[in-house]
């Protein structure tokens, strides 16, 4: 019994050092002998002691925060922009065998990308269609990692900061374009003012009442001011033997 100690002893220590729990988001990349054997997990999972060996994966979304990136748009407007890319693997074998650290792959990836689209677009373009160039960006990205076995599910461009200068012009040119707007209404106004006037003499020209029922309007408009003096507005055809005698 003395005899057999040690090795009972060896045995229950390679039982202990083989045994592996892999949680449920995690999955392991197995090698034997530096050949790709299999995937296991998630639970309970035993690998031989230096003749196997396990690589865990995480299954989880990554959260992958693209530092600022200088860019010129195509309409040479000097910017910083930054963005978020949500990825995750899909595939635990592909990470581990096709590319050395999926991890910084994907970083560089997503920043040579970010520059290499949005220096194609326009200053306009890049303000105003956010949600055309996320979705080209995740496509582009994913086209690139499935190789890997990582999934991109989400690009969010973040923040796009503007020279100073660049936005004295836009204020400019915003407050150009409210003003433009607001003389197009008010000619608008105008237009629809005059044609309701026009309106409106072409009925009372047909029956002299109605002039009389609005000369007495008017009178009683000016009278409810509390005003010393009453105008009254004499029509020019009460002048016209006047001015014939002349």
């Amino acid at each position: 019994m003395l005899g057999l100690s040690p090795l009972v002893v060896l045995i229950a220590v390679l039982v202990f050092v083989s045994i592996k729990v892999l949680n449920e988001y995690e999955r392991g990349v197995i090698f034997t002998l530096g050949r790709y054997s299999n995937t296991v997990g998630p639970g309970l999972v035993f690998v031989i002691p230096a003749i196997q060996q396990m690589v865990r994966v995480s299954l989880r979304t990554v959260v992958l925060d693209v530092p600022p990136q200088d860019i010129i748009t195509r309409d040479n407007v000097s910017l910083k922009v930054n963005a978020v890319v949500y990825y995750r693997v899909i595939d635990p074998s592909k990470a581990v065998l096709q590319v050395e650290n999926y991890l910084y792959a994907t970083s560089q990836l997503s920043q040579t990308t970010l520059r290499s689209i949005l220096g194609k677009m326009e200053l306009d373009d890049l303000l105003a269609n956010r949600d055309k160039i996320n979705q080209e960006l995740q496509q582009i990205l994913d086209q690139h990692t499935e190789p890997w076995g990582v999934k991109v599910t989400n690009v969010e461009v973040k923040n796009v900061d503007l020279p100073v200068e660049m936005q004295r012009v836009m204020a400019y040119q915003a407050e150009a374009e409210r003003e433009r707007r607001a003389k197009i209404i008010h000619a608008e106004g105008e237009l629809q003012a005059s044609q309701k006037l026009a309106e409106a003499a072409a009925i009372m020209s047909k029956d002299s009442t109605t002039i009389q029922l609005r000369y007495l309007q008017t009178l009683t408009e000016i009278a409810s001011d509390k005003n010393s003096t009453t105008i009254f507005p004499v029509p020019i055809d009460f002048l016209a033997p006047f001015l014939k005698k002349n």
